[in-house]
């Protein structure tokens, strides 16, 4: 029921209303009119009305003197993030930082847990299994319980249909402040350009359907193409795969390595270095054969794909172009090209030293330099192009669509080190550096199951969207009339479609705390 502001003849009246459900409408009835509206303003009646009301709807006043800053705001807390990733959990930064973040938010069953119970969970995770429990160990790091975790959570979600037959892996690694880094902490490529800094070596293997299956860490001196063979080995233990393809970025591999995975006869879809790789370069690459073409929608977009397969010496290579990046790069070089002309003609002495330029530039008269028409033709070969090498029965498209899959990867990390705020590390002890960097795992495994909820309704969001939308969910604790209240704000959209997909009620929009 409500009340109804009504006007008839030029006169408003007050009445209270009722919505009543007739088969499919819905109509109102008058319960009572209770007289025109001005003479009940003007005679106090409406107020007097209200407050005798009010003694039984404390809420709604509640409500009421919240809007009007008429009550005393004890605490706010976020529900929203508690209220999804709790439910999906149950189902399926910095740590000093973490502790304060905490407090912000109403999270069940963290009341009494300090700073240092943190500290110990994340050591916990990242503890070394008993020796007993090393089967399956690879040469650059132990069993530890966070391996358990993973293997029971892969073997949760398992059923009769679900099978690990396509592998991505990839790598990146992940730089310490300070003195961090046990033994995991050392010297190496650092793919974050800080070559100072000591850092470990994080791989994430994801599946076929984009979900994270495990995480491995090495130390920061462990070279990628000699981790792929020991990781799948582990993997075949671990997740009792019978066939595997394996779909690596062309770091990951060298000659060696797929000599191996030939020798262990598994299948592979492998980046190819076509520049520095002379039998592709040479050979491969001037196929006469023309691209099948094939156009993939990617995040709202079309992208123009061409492929086609090239046996040659035993081996099978795709070759594939994306036309956009073709584009692009003949763009580029013609910019180059018509800024290179510009500069010969004022005087070629500087241009040695611009490696953009030099690689356009021939020799003439000794000392002199032009440009290279059979450069410029040799580089536009590469436009847009990408080569694989594989030893699967898929063909040039099907191949080309598992091998772009990899950009799964790819977004995983980038979430993991910008969203989940992964690096840098200052841990010291390698066991908890692990469980550091597992929490961030699990919040991708979580991140993934909630994303998957969603595109099941048929729906989609943008990540920034559903976490900003579900951090502004609050329960703001208020004191009225002597009385404590908890009074829920509005869902902003993304966060009602989050918690529709998780399965989660909000709790009601004005309720009085329950007693632990």
């Amino acid at each position: 029921m409500y009340f109804r502001r009504k006007t008839s003849a030029g006169r408003a009246y007050l009445q209270i209303v009722a919505s009543r459900r007739t088969g499919d409408q819905v109509r109102q009835q008058v319960i009572a009119t209770l007289g025109r509206y001005e003479d009940l303003q003007a005679s106090g009646q409406l107020e007097r009305l209200l407050r005798s009301g009010a003694r039984f709807a404390a809420k709604a006043m509640v409500l009421s003197a919240a809007a009007n800053d008429a009550v005393l705001k004890i605490a706010v807390r976020r529900i929203g993030p508690a209220m999804v990733f709790e439910r999906l959990w149950e189902e399926s930064g910095s740590d000093r930082a973490a502790d304060r973040w905490r407090e912000d938010y109403a999270i069940a069953g963290v009341d009494g847990l300090d700073l240092h119970h943190l500290y110990r969970a994340m050591a916990w995770l990242g503890e070394e299994l008993p020796a007993a429990e090393q089967d399956g160990r690879t040469p650059f790091a132990p069993r530890c319980l966070k391996d358990v975790v993973e293997e029971r959570l892969f073997a949760h979600r398992r059923d009769l249909l679900t099978r690990l037959d396509l592998v991505f892996m990839d790598t990146t690694s992940l730089y310490f402040e300070g003195a961090g880094g046990q033994t995991l902490g050392q010297h190496g490529y650092s793919k974050d350009h800080r070559p100072d800094l000591r850092q470990m070596i994080l791989a994430v293997v994801i599946d076929g359907d984009g979900r994270p299956v495990c995480s491995e860490m090495w130390p920061g001196n462990t070279a990628d193409v000699t981790t792929l063979i020991p990781v799948i080995e582990r993997l075949r233990r671990r997740f009792a795969i019978a066939r595997v393809c394996v779909i690596a970025d062309r770091g990951m591999i060298s000659a060696d390595t797929v000599a191996e995975l030939q020798a262990r006869q598994l299948l592979y879809i492998l980046g190819v270095r076509e520049r520095s790789d002379k039998l592709v370069r040479e050979l491969v690459l001037a196929d006469p054969e023309p691209l099948a073409p094939l156009i993939i929608a990617k995040r709202g977009k079309e992208i123009d794909y061409e492929a086609k397969a090239v046996t040659l010496a035993g081996r099978r290579y795709i070759v594939c172009r994306n036309l956009q990046e073709a584009a692009k790069d003949a763009a580029d070089r013609a910019a180059i090209v018509a800024a290179l002309e510009r500069q010969l003609a004022k005087g070629d002495k500087a241009l040695v030293g611009n490696t953009g330029y030099r690689r356009y530039l021939k020799t003439v008269g000794g000392d002199r330099f032009a440009i290279d028409p059979d450069k410029v033709a040799e580089e536009a070969k590469f436009d847009g192009v990408f080569v694989l090498r594989t030893n699967t029965d898929l063909n040039s498209l099907e191949a080309m669509l598992c091998y772009k899959q990899l950009w799964t990867v790819e977004q995983t990390f980038r979430t993991a080190k910008h969203l989940l705020v992964t690096r840098p590390i200052f841990h010291k002890l390698d066991e908890t550096i692990r469980g550091h960097v597992f929490c961030s795992f699990l919040a991708l495994v979580l991140k993934k199951e909630l994303e998957d909820r969603i595109a099941a309704l048929g729906r989609s969001s943008s990540w920034p969207e559903i976490i900003a939308d579900l951090d502004s969910l609050t329960e703001t604790e208020l004191e009225h009339d002597g009385k404590v209240f908890l009074v829920r704000s509005t869902p902003r959209p993304a966060a009602s479609l989050a918690l529709r997909a998780a399965g989660v009620a909000l709790p009601p929009t004005v309720r009085e705390p329950t007693a632990d």
